[in-house]
């Protein structure tokens, strides 16, 4: 047997080669992972779609700037801005996460948060000057395109760093590209709302585009919203600043710009101090906000040397309330 053909090697009669027999699990498996390569490369088509169309939109807000259309520019930034926001939450709910995904996002967030708003305030705001002051204009505008860059650059490799405590989710080190891209934006909203003025100086808008990159790449904590609960008792208030906050964006959106980079720029030093005191105690955070307030108040106990004894209400007398004490006579008589 062993002088002869091997199995492999056996041909049939007619000279093809024996095929061999295939094993049905091997294949029903090799079937299904095919299947789910498949799948997956379906599913990541979505997410990157989004990305390349706020792409789009983040260049053609460039193109409009260039062109005096400068309603129309803001508010492809802003569809910009939400798909930027979508692709990220439908690639995790339809579980398509890849790394070049993230890389691709990251691209575009260089472009719709720095490239974009850098050119569309140069292109309204700054144009108009003369040369000496367009240059200079220039570059404070290449400063803040710069910084945004070194802050995704940054935001980047703090995503990998897996030793992190988990209270540095809450907060973001320093201006996210978003909200730099609003604060950079102003001082073209203010030229939209309140016309050219002092605002509109090439000092003015300079120093403010320098500010706005220092804060982009900073250090100062500020609070990341996308884990944040709103309580049941603050619904109606929070509903009603929502209500305020779309009629403004329907009548006067310039001015709710305003008041929203203000509101901005005022949370910061909340965030600092919040970060602070969860710095200090990183134990508490990982229980909830009802058991942190009593273990703070154990604590205020502790240090305050012994049990706080309760004060108790003085209670009103019966004659003063005009009430006369029952009888304790019987009522067998």
């Amino acid at each position: 047997m062993a002088d002869g053909p091997s199995r492999l090697g056996r041909r049939r009669r007619d000279g093809a080669p024996r095929r061999r027999m295939r094993v049905a699990g091997r294949v029903r498996g090799a079937d299904s992972e095919r299947r789910r390569r498949h799948l997956r490369d379906g599913r990541m088509f979505l997410p990157s779609a989004l990305t390349i169309l706020a792409v789009c939109a983040g260049l053609s807000a460039v193109r409009f700037a260039g062109e005096d259309k400068v309603d129309l520019a803001l508010g492809l930034l802003v569809v910009a801005a939400v798909l930027d926001g979508l692709d990220g939450r439908v690639a995790r709910m339809m579980d398509a996460t890849t790394k070049i995904g993230a890389e691709i996002d990251s691209l575009a967030d260089a472009i719709n948060f720095g490239v974009a708003p850098a050119l569309i305030v140069y292109s309204a705001v700054l144009v108009g000057t003369d040369d000496s002051a367009k240059d200079i204009g220039w570059i404070l505008v290449l400063i803040y395109c710069a910084a945004i860059v070194l802050r995704l650059a940054r935001f980047n490799t703090l995503l990998d760093d897996d030793s992190a405590p988990a209270y540095t989710k809450e907060f973001f080190v320093g201006v996210p590209a978003p909200a730099a891209a609003v604060m950079a934006l102003l001082p073209v909203g203010m030229m939209q709302h309140f016309g050219e003025g002092w605002w509109t100086s090439t000092a003015a808008v300079g120093s403010w585009m320098v500010f706005v990159a220092l804060l982009a790449v900073s250090r100062i904590p500020t609070l990341s919203f996308k884990t944040a609960r709103v309580r049941p008792s603050a619904l109606a208030g929070l509903l009603i600043v929502v209500a305020a906050a779309a009629a403004l964006l329907m009548t006067f959106p310039y001015l709710l710009m305003l008041i929203g980079v203000a509101a901005y720029l005022l949370h910061m030093p909340f965030a600092w101090r919040m970060q602070q005191l969860v710095a200090a105690r990183p134990e508490h955070w990982e229980v909830s906000a009802r058991d942190r307030r009593l273990q703070r108040r154990d604590e205020r106990r502790a240090a305050g040397g012994g049990v706080v004894r309760r004060r108790v209400t003085p209670r009103t007398s019966s004659a003063r309330l005009g009430l006369r004490r029952p009888s304790h006579r019987s009522d067998e008589q």
